[in-house]
C-alpha cells in the first residue's frame, strides 16, 4: 500500500482508539499523530481527529503531551452506555479497540473486559455506522507452539494458553459473529510480546533484572519467542484499518523474524553496555525446565479456582516456543517491520532514561 492510499483511505477521518493511555494505545496514538519513522507510507495525521477512551480516574498528561489534538472520553468498556457514548454520532469512523487485561488479580475479569468489554462495543460501533474495527488480539488463543522451529500462522487451528488466551479466543470468535451478521468491518490482529516506548514498569524490571545478572534463562534459552516493536505493530494497526484486503481476515504482526531467549536477553545487555555505558553484570538466572513446568502447574491450579499471579504465569511461559510468520500480512497488507530487535531494545532504553532519568 502507498502513502496516497494510505491518505485518501484516512483523509478526512475519525481514528477512535480504546485502551490509549496503555502502552499499545499510546504508541499508536503517537504514530498516527507523528507518523512512523523510516516509513513514508504511514505520514503523520493520518487521521483528521482522534477520539480516545480512557478509565476515569487515570493520569492522561502523558496521553496530551503525544498531541494536543486528542478528544478523551472516560469510560469503561464492560459499560455499554459507555461505550455508545464513544461512538455516537462518528458514522464511517475507524475504532481501534486496543483495551485489555493481560494480567488481572482475579480470572474473571479476563472474560468481562476482554470478551463482554469488546462485544459491548462492536455492538455500539455497529448501531452507529462505523466503517471498520481493528481489534487487538493476540497469541494466546493459539498457545504454544508444537516444537522449536515451527511458526503459527492464520490458518493454526485455537489452542488457548489458560484463561487469558480463551477470552481471548471466545472474543476472536465473537469478533467473527459480528463480521458474519454484515454492517460493520472487521480485522483481528494476532499481537506477541510488544517493546518499546511507553513501556510499563514491568518492563523496566526486566531490563534491570538483564543489568543486575538476574535475566531469567530457562533450560538452554534456544526456545523461540517473537516480539513486535511498538512502531511495527501501529503500522500492522494502521495498514489493517486501511486495506480493502483485510476485511473479515486475521493477521499476525510481529518484527521480521522470531528471537531465541538467548537472543533477546545478550541484545537488551549489550545494548545497555555499549550504547548507554550501564555496566551489568554479565550474569544469567539459569533455571532448569522442572522450575517452569512447576510453575505451570501452580499457575493452572490458581486459575482453576479463579486467582491470577502475574509472576507465576511470566514463569510458566519461559520454556515455551511462541513464534509465528507474518507472510500473510506482508502479502497483503505491505506490512514491513523497519525496527529489529536492537534497533527498538535501543529505542526503548533511551526512552527509559529520557523519561525516567535511569534503570
Amino acid at each position: 500500500m502507498n502513502i496516497t492510499q494510505v491518505k485518501n483511505n484516512f483523509s478526512g477521518g475519525t481514528a477512535i482508539i480504546t485502551g490509549a493511555n496503555g502502552w499499545l494505545g499510546k504508541g499508536l496514538v503517537h504514530s498516527i499523530a507523528h507518523g512512523i519513522e523510516g516509513l513514508d507510507s504511514i505520514p503523520n495525521n493520518t487521521f483528521d481527529r482522534i477520539r480516545v477512551l480512557v478509565l476515569p480516574g487515570e493520569d492522561v498528561a502523558a496521553l496530551q503531551r503525544i498531541s494536543g489534538n486528542i478528544e478523551i472520553i472516560c469510560g469503561d468498556v464492560r459499560l455499554p452506555s459507555d461505550c455508545e457514548r464513544l461512538v455516537n454520532g462518528f458514522e464511517g469512523a475507524v475504532l481501534f479497540h486496543t483495551a485489555g487485561i493481560i494480567h488481572p488479580r482475579i480470572i474473571k475479569d479476563f472474560y468481562e473486559i476482554n470478551l463482554n468489554g469488546t462485544l459491548n462495543l462492536l455492538n455500539a460501533a455497529k448501531n452507529n455506522k462505523l466503517k471498520r474495527a481493528v481489534i487487538v488480539s493476540s497469541n494466546s488463543p493459539i498457545g504454544c507452539n508444537p516444537v522449536a522451529g515451527h511458526l503459527f500462522d492464520e490458518e493454526s487451528p485455537f489452542n488457548p494458553y489458560m484463561h487469558y488466551g480463551r477470552s481471548k479466543m471466545l472474543m476472536e470468535q465473537g469478533v467473527l459473529r459480528v463480521q458474519e451478521d454484515g454492517g460493520l468491518e472487521t480485522v483481528r490482529i494476532r499481537a506477541p510480546w510488544f517493546y518499546g516506548p511507553f513501556q510499563p514498569e514491568r518492563q523496566t524490571l526486566f531490563f534491570q533484572m538483564i543489568r543486575d545478572g538476574k535475566g531469567p534463562i530457562v533450560g538452554a534459552g534456544n526456545n523461540w519467542r517473537s516480539m513486535v516493536y511498538i512502531d511495527n505493530l501501529a503500522q500492522g494497526l494502521l495498514l489493517a484499518a486501511s486495506s480493502p484486503f483485510a476485511n473479515g481476515k486475521v493477521y499476525w504482526i510481529a518484527d521480521e523474524q522470531p528471537y531465541s531467549m538467548n537472543e533477546i536477553i545478550d541484545t537488551i545487555e549489550s545494548v545497555l553496555e555499549h550504547d548507554f555505558g550501564i555496566k551489568c553484570a554479565h550474569k544469567r538466572l539459569r533455571l532448569p525446565n522442572i522450575i517452569s513446568d512447576l510453575a505451570w502447574v501452580i499457575d493452572k491450579s490458581l486459575q482453576g479456582v479463579g486467582f491470577y499471579h502475574q509472576k507465576m504465569h511470566v514463569l510458566s511461559e519461559m520454556n515455551k516456543n511462541i513464534a509465528c510468520s507474518i507472510g500473510l500480512a506482508q502479502l497483503e497488507l505491505g506490512y514491513r517491520p523497519t525496527i529489529d530487535l536492537k534497533a527498538g531494545m535501543r529505542k526503548s532504553i533511551g526512552w527509559v532514561l529520557a523519561n525516567y532519568g535511569s534503570l
